[in-house]
């Protein structure tokens, strides 16, 4: 008996050191309790800007709990600031002095190239391929919006905060003056002029203190955009544009419905549009809940008239999430993560409903919180369905440079200090010239 009980635990310890040993497939339920690894703990800073009127921290960090609440090993520290250029420089400042980046921060979608050739981010293909149906995803965002997030075969950046040039016009002051939405340049400068009262009130603000992309519309309903097809490509000088120059200058100059010269309202003139200081007003779609709080009449929202009857324009604008170098790989995927979390259908559509941005994707119309929205606020939907009249908003090599280029004359023009056919000429010389090295 005893021996034949040494002999039967001789047999166990071989088998089971030969199981262990050998890694077979009996060992696994022994293991089984250990496979399921822990996230490891991951904290991650996104810069972000403030530009409208609206709380955008306090929807933000409503998001974040939510993220951090089914992603429980990942922490996001949002770090704002007061606009996205202001964002953009706190990024250069803090590579340029070796300090360690954000993983993602969000910053106009035109700075594309500017951040590529700063060396300061990371294409995203590779982890947009760990997201739930990318090819879908993709698809669902506006082609608008999207566009600026592309180079060269790769994705740089995913839309999130993004709006349009619109115009916004009093209906009840339009009804009371018999007059019906301007479809063309010459409806808006008589509707702007009828509806001025001096000393009281301007029949239109359009503001110019950063004035391409509110003058892009201008020249696309005119016929001729400033940018052109390739990325090293502008059109300042076309006789379209100078058309689409003196039609602004006109406005003050021949219509007297305008302020003269630069107009460095952008902050003032939503304000003086919902208080009844002026009719009508050129500005962002972000804009839109800000003026519907404040306004006591009925607010109208469209695109920009264009110069022949019955056409219209646009421009897409705002920011995207740009994920920076230094991050680990950690970091690149719980950003990435974050940033798909707060672009999903419900997110866009609340994002929208409470700030005025365009929900970046077409499935969040679809939404039930958007669908209450509409039947609320129907001009959400004019703002989307301006993206069907935008043009390409001004991206290309040596942004910087070529943006302050054209500000410079287009506002020289504004001014009246050289013609409009002269400033954009002398523009064009300028930009070419920025560009020559880039080509």
């Amino acid at each position: 008996m005893k021996k034949a009980l040494i002999i039967l635990l001789l047999l166990t310890l071989v088998i089971s050191g030969g199981l262990f040993a050998n890694g077979n497939k009996e060992s696994a339920p022994a293991a089984a309790p250990e496979t399921v690894a822990k996230a490891e703990p991951v904290t991650i800073e996104i810069y972000y800007p403030v530009a409208v009127d609206a709380p955008i921290a306090k929807i933000l960090a409503g998001y974040i709990a939510d993220f951090q609440k089914e992603n429980p090993n990942i922490t996001v520290n949002p770090v704002f600031s007061g606009g996205y250029g202001d964002v953009k420089t706190a990024v250069q400042t803090t590579f340029e002095g070796g300090g360690k980046a954000p993983a993602m921060a969000v910053m106009l979608a035109t700075d594309l190239y500017d951040l590529i050739n700063a060396d300061y981010i990371l294409p995203l293909d590779s982890l947009l391929t760990k997201v739930p149906d990318k090819s879908g995803y993709l698809n669902d965002i506006f082609p608008s919006f999207l566009e600026n997030s592309k180079y060269d075969g790769k994705i740089w950046s995913i839309p999130f905060q993004r709006s349009a040039v619109v115009l916004y016009y009093n209906k009840d002051l339009f009804k009371e003056a018999g007059l019906s939405a301007p479809d063309s340049w010459d409806s808006l400068a008589a509707a702007a002029q009828k509806l001025t009262i001096p000393g009281k009130r301007w029949g239109i603000e359009w503001p110019s203190g950063w004035p391409y992309w509110l003058f892009q519309p201008l020249a696309i309903g005119a016929g001729q955009n400033i940018i052109g097809d390739s990325d090293t490509e502008v059109i300042f000088d076309n006789p379209k544009v100078v058309d689409a120059v003196n039609f602004y200058i006109s406005l003050s100059k021949n219509y007297k419905a305008t302020p003269a010269g630069v107009q460095g309202s952008w902050g003032a003139v939503p304000t003086n549009f919902a208080n009844g200081s002026t009719a009508m007003i050129v500005h962002s779609t972000g804009s839109l809940t800000g003026i519907i709080n404040q306004a006591n009449f009925e607010v109208g929202v469209m695109p920009i008239p264009g110069k022949t009857k019955g056409t219209y324009a646009s421009v897409p604008g705002g920011g995207n999430f740009y994920l920076l170098k230094g991050a680990s790989d950690a970091e690149q995927e719980a950003a990435i993560k974050f940033a798909y979390f707060v672009t999903q259908p419900k997110y866009a559509a609340d994002f929208s409903t409470k700030t005025g941005y365009i929900a970046v994707r077409k499935s969040a119309y679809d939404e039930p919180v958007m669908k209450e929205y509409l039947a609320k606020v129907p001009q959400a939907a004019d703002t989307r369905d301006a993206l069907k009249y935008a043009g390409k908003e001004l991206s290309l090599q040596n942004l910087g440079e070529v943006r302050n280029i054209f500000h410079k004359h287009l506002q020289a023009a504004y001014s009246g200090t050289v013609t409009a056919a002269e400033a954009m000429a002398a523009a064009q010389k300028e930009a070419d010239a920025a560009l020559k090295d880039f080509k």
